[in-house]
């Protein structure tokens, strides 16, 4: 069982909470409300940028835990959307494309009703800073 794994502040901002999917990876639930209203009726877009933000880091951070946590810093961040966002509750997962030394690039995918119909996708960019060795004497 993976411990819990905090958000970054942001992801309070807007009233997220994180769930686990049958695999163990974080998948990030963004109720509907007041706080993230755009028109009338629909999610505003930047927070449903700001989801699928914070599932790629929720993802680099799961895999990245096992090292014992590494700075991370965004790059680049491409969103495109696809559909207005409804006054539903909205679902982000990410998946790693490449993860090396310095930089990961990451795949999110936001939806509402069907995984299969997603609102908005992204490409990020992210530079990692793995913690240094501890050389032994």
């Amino acid at each position: 069982m993976n411990p819990p794994q905090t958000l970054p502040p942001y992801a309070d901002l807007l009233g997220c909470t994180i769930e686990r999917a049958g695999d163990g990876t974080p998948e990030l639930v963004l109720p509907f409300g007041d706080d993230v209203i755009g028109r009338p009726g629909f999610l505003h877009g930047g927070a449903i940028a700001g989801l699928l933000e914070v599932a790629a880091i929720a993802m680099l951070a799961h895999a990245l835990e096992a090292e014992g946590g590494s700075r991370i810093k965004p790059v680049t961040v491409t969103v495109d959307f696809m559909r207005g966002g409804r006054d539903h509750t909205t679902r982000a997962a990410a998946r790693i494309v490449r993860l090396g030394r310095r930089i990961a690039n990451v795949e999110a995918i936001a939806w509402q009703d069907d995984r299969d119909r997603p609102i908005a996708t992204a490409r990020m960019t992210y530079r990692i800073s793995r913690p240094s060795p501890v050389l032994s004497e």
